[in-house]
């Protein structure tokens, strides 16, 4: 169902994962750089998130003044960066990141 890059965790139908007002705003702002379709990236967000009480447990990082949250569905140029950029030394949270957002 969440073909973007969205948790996927939540993404079973049964209900809308609660989030805070500024996740939603990463959630729905990290879709500009999906290589998946960034409109259905965003149907994705709204389909499964609602605004509500913060999720302490979702997983958000910022890198080189980007942020994103959840799990990356990334594409395979995203993911050869990342093992390129890891064999060279950066940590995967940062390359996983960077190379969504700048490849």
């Amino acid at each position: 169902m969440a073909t973007s890059s969205v948790t996927a965790a939540f993404a079973d139908g049964a209900y809308q994962h609660e989030v805070s007002q500024q996740q939603y705003d990463t959630l729905i702002s990290q879709c500009r750089f999906s290589d998946f379709g960034k409109a259905k990236c965003r149907a994705a967000v709204r389909e499964v998130f609602r605004i509500g009480k913060a999720d302490t447990k979702l997983d958000c990082r910022t890198y080189s003044g980007v942020t994103v949250c959840g799990t990356l569905k990334l594409s395979k140029a995203e993911r050869r960066c990342i093992d390129n950029a890891v064999a060279g030394g950066l940590p995967f949270r940062r390359a996983e990141v960077e190379c969504y957002a700048f490849s």
